[in-house]
């Protein structure tokens, strides 16, 4: 169930920017939300992911002490992780929200989405991936192409659920101990874009009463 005190994942991303993507609102149709948070420090770092189901339900999070040679390959590191752990987890055709606080990163996310739809694989925007996390861009990238759809947002990190853990590893390194689920949408239902036109919860929540 939903940690009841704070926004579900789905709740941020549908408030939160997704650059370069202006989206009407089937696409806040998502299956699965994964927030990720990389950590610098030079010698106590650490990785933050939180997995949730569109429902709001837990899927799983991870606290990783970590040490990279600077923030942008802490950023980068983190949601190659998030990526991988989801991939292991998520039926094929999954439709994907991702929650950064790092902007270029999201930006390069949505980037590298549009670029997949162009026949000539070109992004509408240069991509510019930082030194050191090229290895790890890659293997986001691959990711992306296994989901059915992704979608990036950037969120504020004072609302970021996986920066605490990606700060304090020592702190939270108990949920690495919580047996692994493999926790689906209810109900679990793969319609089409043409099929469905849902609001956002904001939206749909304000238009309740009319």
């Amino acid at each position: 169930m939903a940690v009841t005190g704070r926004p579900t994942l789905r709740d941020l991303f549908d408030e939160s920017p997704t650059p370069h993507i202006a989206h009407p609102p089937w696409t806040h149709r998502r299956h699965f939300y994964v927030a990720t948070d990389g950590s610098y420090r030079p010698n106590a770092g650490g990785l933050g992911v939180v997995i949730e189901t569109r429902d709001g339900e837990r899927v799983t999070r991870l606290s990783l002490p970590d040490v990279a040679p600077d923030n942008n390959v802490s950023e980068y590191r983190a949601l190659h992780l998030g990526l991988d752990v989801l991939a292991h987890r998520a039926p094929p055709g999954a439709r994907v929200g991702i929650l950064v606080d790092h902007d270029d990163l999201a930006a390069n996310v949505n980037n590298a989405v549009l670029a997949s739809d162009h026949p000539d694989w070109k992004p509408p925007k240069p991509i510019s991936v930082p030194t050191g996390s090229e290895h790890h861009w890659r293997g986001i990238r691959a990711r992306i192409a296994g989901f059915g759809e992704v979608r990036a947002a950037r969120i504020d990190g004072r609302e970021n659920p996986a920066h605490p853990l990606a700060n304090s590893p020592s702190e939270y390194k108990h949920v690495n101990e919580q047996p692994d689920r493999c926790v689906l949408p209810d109900p679990l239902g793969f319609e089409s874009e043409q099929d469905v036109s849902y609001l956002p919860p904001s939206r749909f929540e304000g238009q309740a009463g009319d």
